[in-house]
């Protein structure tokens, strides 16, 4: 692939790939087969619910189930798998299934994209992840279908149980139970709560620890550092907030459901969207947390957004070696390098400082409070999809902001930085070091 006589980079194939993905999209939804009224849909409609589809959020202007068609509903959930997959994988699937040969640039590419460590047996991974992402998703399917059909019938049951998998393995959020209301109905449904939230965890922890799990099964000392610090950070982080939101958000409910509640809405933060509770119920608090659960999302090479949970993961390890005096952050016996750490600690301010800036815009042009805000901010740069319910009633300038905090949020801070900086040169000269006090 070139432009001008240059080559493009990984970072600005998946750049320029999800940007065209969404515009088409964007076509597509805007067509009167996409509406359930048969009428052309507004083009700032169409773009913001193509780019929440394709980057895999979840926030909504308009109620999939009773605006789009099934046309639309299609396009949309063809979005969010292809988002979910990621526009290099699918492109490299493709290629693989049609017996076409995959080339040294094309290798490299589908490596960054899949944040894998080396280039050898890269093929092999993509061919894996795709066959584990539909076998997932049908088993999770299959599952739903058992509780859909009943209630819908055969065909939309299908359709249902079908779209709900794919949108939960995605982390994507997107529903069709109408009127803006996710799965609040299936609050004390233990097979849709839970199956739901497995869907939402696995798509979430990474293709590459699909693949240790795949070589190594329950063997976790076989691991690579990165499996084993996205499943610790995981754990902590579906643990901690479970036990906070039982405790003391959700006392109104008792027995099974306010342990499926407090669950489930430990889990939906983490970049899925969806939720079996009214979130405007949550104090400033449960707000907070949430915020944070958010803005952490997912891991990396995963369908999941956010600053990712090894990031959060070195973060603390680098405090704790200061702390401790320790020379160089440690996990199970490996250091992590000073690159790792200053990534790490670039792409946490920047998602910090995206969501507040945008939360503070947000609030100011609209006149509404700054943590129903900031909620929304993070929800969008988090690719999460979850909201206080104020979406729908934003002007345009509110709404670009999301989108733009979505496909940054979806691309990955790193890699719209890379992409955009692709022909910088690399500075090797160092000025004169002089030290400053901080803390």
């Amino acid at each position: 692939m070139l432009v001008g006589k240059k080559h493009l980079s990984s970072f600005q194939v998946v750049l320029y790939g999800f940007t065209l993905l969404i515009l088409a999209g964007t076509f597509l939804l805007m067509t009167p087969a996409a509406s359930a009224a048969h009428h052309w849909t507004s083009f700032a409609d169409a773009l913001f619910t193509s780019t929440s589809a394709v980057c895999v959020t979840g926030l909504v202007v308009r109620d999939t189930a009773a605006y789009w068609s099934f046309f639309g509903q299609f396009v949309i959930i063809c979005l969010i798998q292809i988002g979910g997959l990621g526009i290099v994988i699918t492109a490299g699937a493709i290629a693989i299934a049609s017996g076409r040969k995959i080339g040294l640039m094309q290798r490299s590419t589908l490596q960054d994209s899949l944040s894998a460590p080396k280039l050898g047996g890269i093929v092999r991974l993509t061919g894996f992840i795709v066959k584990g992402v539909f076998l997932i998703e049908g088993i999770g399917a299959l599952i739903l279908m058992s509780r859909f059909i009943p209630q819908y019938g055969i065909s939309k049951g299908i359709w249902y149980g079908i779209f709900h998998s794919i949108s939960a393995l995605c982390n994507a959020g997107f529903d069709l139970m109408g009127h803006f209301r996710s799965l609040t109905r299936y609050v004390s449904d233990p097979v849709v709560s839970i199956t739901i939230a497995c869907l939402i965890i696995i798509g979430g922890l990474g293709f590459l620890t699909w693949n240790d799990f795949y070589q190594f099964r329950f063997h976790f000392r076989r691991y690579s550092l990165q499996s084993k610090l996205i499943l610790v950070i995981t754990s902590l982080l579906i643990g901690l907030p479970t036990l906070y939101f039982y405790f003391f958000e959700y006392s109104s409910y008792t027995g099974l459901t306010r342990w499926l509640i407090s669950f489930f809405q430990a889990v939906t933060p983490r970049t899925a969207g969806f939720n079996t509770a009214d979130l405007s119920t949550l104090s400033e608090t449960g707000v907070m947390v949430m915020i944070f659960l958010m803005l952490t999302g997912g891991s990396p090479g995963s369908t999941a957004g956010g600053m990712k949970t090894t990031t959060l993961g070195v973060l603390f390890l680098s405090a704790k070696a200061i702390l401790m005096r320790e020379d160089k952050p440690s996990a199970f016996n490996r250091s992590i390098s000073a690159d790792t750490i200053s990534t790490s600690l670039t792409l946490s301010v920047m998602y910090v400082s995206l969501c507040v800036i945008g939360g503070c815009l947000i609030s100011r042009y609209e006149g509404l409070p700054l943590l129903t805000c900031l909620f929304e901010t993070a929800s969008a740069i988090g690719t999460v999809g979850l909201t206080l319910g104020i979406t729908t009633g934003l002007s345009l300038f509110s709404r670009a902001i999301l989108v733009a905090l979505m496909f940054i949020g979806r691309i990955g801070g790193m890699t719209m930085i890379y992409a955009i900086f692709a022909n910088a040169r690399q500075k090797h000269a160092h000025c004169v070091e002089e030290k400053i006090i901080v803390g």
